[in-house]
């Protein structure tokens, strides 16, 4: 049986330097991680595949590698509300654990919707962002006469009057969910594009990368022109 400390040993033997500059060029504080690729996480995670404990600790060693390695295993729908707070409250300066990691196994809680608004009004960016992007994830995972349509709606007006003051990060999720509820929820898609055109290019310091911020209108143009509106995933895990 795999444990924190066999865990930790194998991604330090996996991290490397390169991949570290990395996530540096896009932000992200790399004092506690090894640097270990995506690809190496998706096979350390086969052989620990269920081992909701294991998870569990791995994400309180505050790694990143670790932290990310959790999401891929654990079970949101196992996890209390407390563990999914104290999940996004560690995810600062890791763009990726609060923005992947943390939607990932929140979503399948059953409390997702309540903390995501919860995490929205957070005025900590890495909580915010949590709380936009498990929203995306909402409406881009359950059917439409799931969702709570006019609390959608207010958030579309949330983000259209609020984009341009978020914080960093946030208006990047923001711009997210507007493609999201323009792509996924097809009672809402004509609100969705009017916030789109409303809120135009958004402006996002993305690091030392080349990445771009989607510009809305045309993302949501994209996928209807495709006939993949209204499509809905099975998980938002990658």
């Amino acid at each position: 049986m795999a444990t924190v400390r066999s865990v930790m040993a194998e991604l330090k033997k996996k991290g490397s330097a390169q991949t570290r500059k990395i996530y540096a060029r896009h932000g992200m504080v790399t004092d506690n991680m090894f640097g270990v690729s995506v690809a190496d996480l998706k096979i350390i995670a086969k052989t620990i595949k269920g081992q909701q404990a294991l998870a569990s600790e791995l994400y309180k060693t505050g790694n990143m590698d670790a932290m990310y390695l959790a999401g891929m295993v654990a079970d949101g729908s196992k996890m209390t509300p407390k563990e999914l707070i104290a999940w996004a409250e560690g995810a600062a300066n890791l763009q990726m654990i609060a923005e992947y990691t943390v939607p990932w196994v929140t979503v399948e809680n059953p409390q997702a919707r309540d903390l995501a608004m919860q995490w929205i009004k957070s005025k900590k960016e890495h909580v915010a962002s949590s709380g936009w992007c498990t929203y995306s994830g909402l409406v881009g995972t359950k059917p439409d006469d799931a969702l709570e349509l006019r609390e959608i709606e207010e958030l579309l007006g949330t983000v259209v009057k609020g984009i341009k003051s978020a914080q960093n990060r946030v208006r990047y999720t923001m711009n997210g969910f507007v493609m999201a509820v323009g792509t996924c929820v097809k009672p809402l898609r004509e609100q969705a594009k009017a916030a789109a055109r409303q809120i135009g290019v958004v402006s996002v310091d993305m690091g030392e990368t080349a990445c771009k911020v989607p510009v809305a209108t045309a993302y949501i143009e994209k996928i209807e022109a495709a006939g993949r509106s209204g499509q809905k995933r099975k998980t938002i895990r990658c």
